[in-house]
This record gives C-alpha cells, sequence and structure tokens, in this order.
C-alpha cells in the first residue's frame, strides 16, 4: 500500500524527482519507480530483479535474515507440523484457513478431479520410454489446454477456479504416470478413497499385479514434503507463471511454463544435486575429505543442501523435514544404503563442526527431502516432478492474484543496451 505522504528524492544531472515510498504490511519499504521512466528518461538497472518488486502480494512473506517463511501470515512450522497440504493449498487460494466444512468441499473437489481424460495416455505413450519425467510433465501440463477447454478462459472468474481445481488435481497423476512410463511400468489410476500423498505414493509404486499398501509414515512425510514446497514468494518459476500470465495466456501454459523454469539445475534441481554429492563422497569414511575440501577457498567443491540463497541464518523448513526423515529412516533402514549413511553422518559431522555453524552452514530443506525421496526408492530424475507437483498451487495461487491485481500490466522488462548504434545496410558484394 502506499504512502503518499513519504517521498524518495532522486537527483540526476540538476532535477529532482520525487518517487513515492509504499509500506508493506512487514518488510522493507519500496520505492515506486513506475513513472521514473516518464518523468527522467532513465531506467533502472537491476539484473536478477533482486532488488525490484514486480508486484503487490499477500501470499508469502520471506524474512531471510531471521529465517522466516510465512504463508498468508501463518508460520511454515505450524502448518508443516499441525497441517496438511490441501488444507495449505485451501490456505494460499482463498486467504484463510478452512472451516471442517469448507475443507471437506475443496478436498471432495479436489478428489473428483484427480482422472486424466483417456485420450491423454496416447500423449504419453507418443514420448520415448527414456524421457525425463520433467520433459513429459512440460508437454502433458501444457496439452491439457487441449483436453480440457471449458477451463481455459481466464476472464471467467469460474473456468479459473475450476483450472485451479482441475492442476492441484491431476499433476500427481501426470508425475506419476510420467514415472511409470520412464520405467516401462503400466499406469495406475487414481484411488479416491484414499488422502492426496497416499494416493500419489500409490500411483507411482504399486503394480496391478500386487496389492500395494501405503505406510502412514511414508504418506506423512509426503505430505510434509508438498507442504514445504507449496509457494515460495517471487521465485524464478513464479515469476516466470506471473510474467506468462501477464500476457492472457491460458492457466494450463502458464502453469506449464512454471514446470519448464524450474527444471533449471539452479532452481529446482537442489535436492537432486545433493544426492549426486552424496554419492560421489561415496562412502563414510571419505566424509573428513569432502568436509575440508568444503572449507578449502581454493577448492570449487561447494556442499549441496547446506545453507541457503535466501535464508541467511536457518531455513525455517528444515527442521520439520528433519523430523521426517529420521522417521523415514527410522522405518526403512539405511544399512543397505551408503548414500543414505553418508547422508546421515554428514548431517552429524556438519552439525558439530564450529565452521558451519559460524557461517551458518545448516542443512536445509533440500537435504533432507533428497533423503527422505532416496529412501522411498524415487529416483533423482523424479526429484523435480516432485517438487513441480508441490509448487503447482503457490503458481496457481499466484496467477490468480495477478489476474485479479488491476494495476497488473503485461510483463515487459527494460534493458541496458549495449550493441551497436545505426547504421547502414551494407550490399553483399561491398561486404
Amino acid at each position: 500500500m502506499a504512502d503518499t505522504k513519504r517521498t524518495a528524492t532522486l537527483t540526476l544531472d540538476g532535477a529532482t524527482y520525487d518517487l513515492n515510498v509504499m509500506s508493506p504490511s512487514v518488510g522493507p519499504d519500496v520505492i515506486d519507480i513506475s513513472k521514473l521512466y516518464g518523468m527522467a528518461d532513465v531506467f533502472t538497472f537491476d539484473p536478477g530483479f533482486t532488488s525490484t518488486a514486480s508486484c503487490e502480494s499477500s501470499i508469502t512473506y520471506i524474512d531471510g535474515a531471521k529465517g522466516e517463511l510465512l504463508h498468508r501470515g501463518y508460520p511454515i512450522g505450524q502448518l508443516a507440523a499441525e497441517s496438511h497440504y490441501l488444507e495449505v493449498c485451501y490456505l494460499l487460494l482463498y486467504g484463510e484457513l478452512p472451516s471442517a466444512a469448507q475443507l471437506e468441499d475443496f478436498e471432495n473437489r479436489v478428489t473428483r478431479h484427480t482422472m486424466l481424460h483417456e485420450q491423454m495416455v496416447n500423449f504419453f505413450r507418443g514420448f520415448r520410454r527414456d524421457a525425463h519425467p520433467m520433459a513429459i510433465m512440460c508437454g502433458v501440463v501444457g496439452a491439457m489446454s487441449a483436453f480440457y477447454h471449458d477451463s481455459t478462459d481466464v476472464n471467467d472468474e469460474w473456468q479459473r477456479e475450476v483450472a485451479s481445481i482441475r492442476l492441484i488435481a491431476k499433476m500427481p497423476t501426470i508425475a506419476a504416470w510420467a514415472y511409470k512410463y520412464s520405467i516401462g511400468q503400466p499406469f495406475v489410476y487414481p484411488d479416491n478413497s484414499l488422502d492426496y500423498a497416499s494416493n500419489f505414493l500409490r500411483m507411482c509404486f504399486a503394480v496391478p499385479s500386487e496389492n500395494y499398501v501405503v505406510d502412514p509414515i511414508l504418506a506423512r512425510a509426503m505430505d510434509r514434503i508438498f507442504t514445504l514446497h507449496a509457494d515460495h514468494e517471487q521465485n524464478a518459476s513464479t515469476s516466470t507463471v506471473r510474467l506468462a500470465g501477464s500476457s492472457g495466456a491460458n492457466p494450463f501454459a502458464c502453469i506449464a511454463a512454471g514446470v519448464a523454469c524450474l527444471w533449471g539445475p539452479a532452481h529446482g534441481g537442489a535436492n537432486q544435486a545433493c544426492l549426486e554429492m552424496l554419492r560421489e563422497i561415496g562412502t563414510v569414511d571419505r566424509i573428513p575429505e569432502f568436509i575440508a575440501r568444503a572449507k578449502d577457498k581454493n577448492d570449487p567443491f561447494r556442499l549441496m543442501g547446506f545453507g541457503h540463497r535466501v535464508y541467511k541464518n536457518f531455513d525455517p523448513r528444515a527442521t520439520v523435514m528433519k523430523e521426517s526423515a529420521d522417521e523415514v529412516l527410522d522405518l526403512l533402514g539405511v544399512e543397505d544404503n551408503p548414500t543414505l549413511q553418508v547422508a546421515k553422518e554428514l548431517e552429524k559431522a556438519a552439525l558439530n563442526d564450529p565452521y558451519f555453524a559460524e557461517k551458518k552452514l545448516f542443512p536445509n530443506v533440500d537435504f533432507y527431502s533428497g533423503i527422505i525421496l532416496e529412501a522411498m526408492g524415487f529416483p533423482t530424475s523424479m526429484f523435480t516432478p516432485i517438487f513441480a507437483l508441490s509448487r503447482t498451487v503457490g503458481w496457481i495461487a499466484q496467477w490468480k492474484e495477478m489476474i485479479a491485481d488491476e494495476k497488473q500490466k503485461i510483463g515487459r522488462p527494460r534493458q541496458l543496451y549495449t550493441g551497436a548504434t545505426l547504421r547502414d545496410y551494407v550490399n553483399v558484394e561491398d561486404r
């Protein structure tokens, strides 16, 4: 909300310009430069937009210095410990925690949309058998606009609502089928008698020839993974969804754009990178060697899964995720898995090392989620699809907020041009 009583003054070439200062409900003030080009004929330069607010939002707030993550004002630790994913989905979408009746209605609506259009089975089979699950997800999510024509009009509030429910409901089916297709197993259809996380695990690991019962500890751990990755403010993929949505693109295209952005290893691949690092270490006896390398400023090696770009103290999601990791490892054991043995011992070594405490390099959510998914039997190629599944509700909430924002314009970042100046075309024979 703008506070027109406060201004910042910019002085340029002897002229001064007053810029309004906007005050959020929490967090640092923001200088409004939206009219700067018109007033002074200059742009600002901010690679990565790390000092620029591209929108107003009331969904998620992060304070990296404090290690704080709030969804609609509620701390993520409380939500992950006391709530469950679909309740958090409701909170993100509608702004308040639901009543018992509202939650039941929401869960029923999601549950009734878990099936995919049967003709989409043929779409999956058009991919090569060795296709990465994220490649399949990008294609299938984007293709939903070809199958669900009654929920693509972004100007129709009801169609936006239907698309939102469909995406949240069908994303686990799409991710599970992408996994099944990649390993050559038959698709397992949703079971609407199961909760959201259990249904996903069953679609991933059940086979038609055997009965499969989901362990409640694994279901709870998976639900926490979904919850802890549900939204994370204006990150790269969320900004991509908003930018795509600003053009009026249909919701399925916008979410497919988010999936594509998340695929980047600098964004959604952190827990996969962590597991690859653990495999590189290989055995417990090599941990001191790699810790020494992490401390060596001249060695490019760094411990993946420790510290966080945003959280300068600790990752508030990691505490609850550690609890789930401990529960899953107690259930499944680590004796026959060298990677998990390394993970447990590396965690102990890092937490007891003064260097890591001083540098605030604590295990983050990616470290623990990677351990959990590895223990459950997921290949690393499925880590990012599960992240995409989890983040879908955050993308949708942000997309819907953007659509409803009367001040929102089509995204059009400016540039600092450093190319050639005006010159005349030269005929090919004269070059």
